[in-house]
This record gives C-alpha cells, sequence and structure tokens, in this order.
C-alpha cells in the first residue's frame, strides 16, 4: 500500500528570535513572498532562460500583470500605468520589507552571459531593492554594493544560514522571498515562511518550474485565507496554520 505523503518539518523555533514593537505591541517579524506570479498550472517560469529571456522562453509573460499597474512603472521612473486592485497589491508587496533573500537563478548569470565574473545581476547599478539581499549560492562571491542602498551578499551554507543574515539586516522588519521557485520550495519544506501572496495568472505553459512541486503534505501546514479576483489575475493569500 503507498504511504502517504510526508509532512514537511516544522523547526522547533525561528532561526533568529528577534522581535519588534509596533503600538507598545510585540510582533515576530515575518518571512513572507509577495507578488509572486504563477500559471495556472502552477508554473513560475519557463524553460530556457538566457540574457534576453530572464524567465525563460515566453516566461516574461507571467509578468505582463505587473507592467500594467502604475506602481511598477513609478518604482522605474515611468509615466503612466493602471490603478486598482493590481496596483494595491503590487504597492503593499514592499510594505515594511527590510531585506530580501533570492536564489541563485534569480540573480544570475544565464549560461549564456561569457562573462561571468563581471555579472552584477540583472537590474543595473540601481536594483529596485534598496536593502540588503542574501543569494543563495555554491560560489564564493565578494559582496556588491550597489546605488541606491542594495548590497548583494552570497550566502554558501544553506537556507537557515540566509534567513539568520537576513533577519539581522532587516532590523525588526519583515524579510521577503523574492524568488525563484525553488527557494520558495526549500523555504516552504522546512516550515519557515510565514506568508504567501501568490498571483495566479489565466494562462498555461505545460512545462518549466512548478512552485508546488515534490511538496507533497505542505497542505497541512498552510492554507488559503484570501482570494480577490482582479480582470487579470486572481490573488491567493496563504497562510502557516496557527
Amino acid at each position: 500500500m503507498a504511504q502517504p505523503p510526508k509532512r514537511p518539518a516544522l523547526p522547533a523555533k525561528r532561526t533568529m528570535a528577534i522581535k519588534k514593537t509596533l503600538n507598545g505591541k510585540s510582533s515576530m517579524p515575518k518571512l513572507v513572498v509577495r507578488s509572486f506570479a504563477i500559471s495556472l498550472d502552477g508554473f513560475s517560469a519557463a524553460p530556457g532562460q538566457s540574457l534576453k529571456e530572464p524567465f525563460g522562453r515566453d516566461g516574461l509573460k507571467l509578468m505582463n500583470w505587473v507592467f500594467a499597474t502604475k506602481h511598477f512603472n513609478t518604482l522605474f521612473g515611468r509615466p503612466g500605468g493602471a490603478e486598482g486592485i493590481d496596483n494595491d497589491f503590487m504597492a503593499k508587496a514592499d510594505e515594511n520589507v527590510g531585506a530580501s533573500i533570492m536564489g541563485r537563478h534569480m540573480f544570475g548569470p544565464p549560461s549564456d552571459v561569457a562573462d561571468k565574473a563581471a555579472w552584477r545581476g540583472w537590474w543595473g547599478e540601481n536594483p529596485p531593492y534598496h536593502h540588503p539581499v542574501f543569494v543563495l549560492t555554491h560560489e564564493k562571491k565578494a559582496a556588491m554594493a550597489m546605488e541606491g542602498g542594495t548590497r548583494f551578499t552570497f550566502v554558501n551554507d544553506g537556507i537557515e544560514a540566509a534567513l539568520a543574515q537576513a533577519f539581522a539586516a532587516a532590523n525588526g522588519k519583515d524579510v521577503r522571498i523574492a524568488g525563484g521557485a525553488a527557494t520558495v520550495r526549500q523555504y516552504l519544506q522546512a516550515g519557515l515562511i510565514d506568508e504567501l501572496h501568490l498571483v495566479q495568472v489565466p494562462l498555461l505553459m505545460g512545462q518549466g518550474e512548478r512552485l508546488f512541486e515534490g511538496l507533497g503534505g505542505v497542505e497541512q501546514n498552510y492554507e488559503c485565507v484570501e482570494f480577490t479576483p482582479s480582470p487579470a489575475v486572481s490573488h491567493l493569500r496563504i497562510v502557516k496554520k496557527s
């Protein structure tokens, strides 16, 4: 008889017991995922990442809802963009975030970049983070200080080490997992994520990197508590069960 999937192990306590005080009340900073786009069949990126296609072949269409918002255009100094539900969620995505964590594929470089040693990320010299960012990687690399307050630190000793450094750097604020799917999965498997805001885009991709792949039993620890559709996408808020 087939055995039921194992329940993902939850740690006995958070890696860093850092508390903050808001309005006289003590609360714990959270590890969050926000505005993370997935297709109807659960993929967050397509195969074939390259310099021209950071989300894989034709994968950037997952982000069309973002490009249409006023918040995104303002972030990059552009006029225009729509207000409304999607814009509100985008604006809230950066609230109370003091540091970010990302995987090596999200930072890059992709395989078709010739001078990999000179790579400084996808975003130019002034990335949109404006706070410390911790990159999970197996490579030994010196930290990179960028314009606008972003500093990339490369962590070689696992997700909990990155999380401890990120909470310390966040100075009492939340830590956000910027991506990609493999990094989110690792933190979900460890039971370390407190809240996920997923954005389901109405398209089928058929292949790529699936967010919940191999996470049988995750439903025992997490539940969807909010579903908000817009004309373009659906917003889902998933939280750790109390």
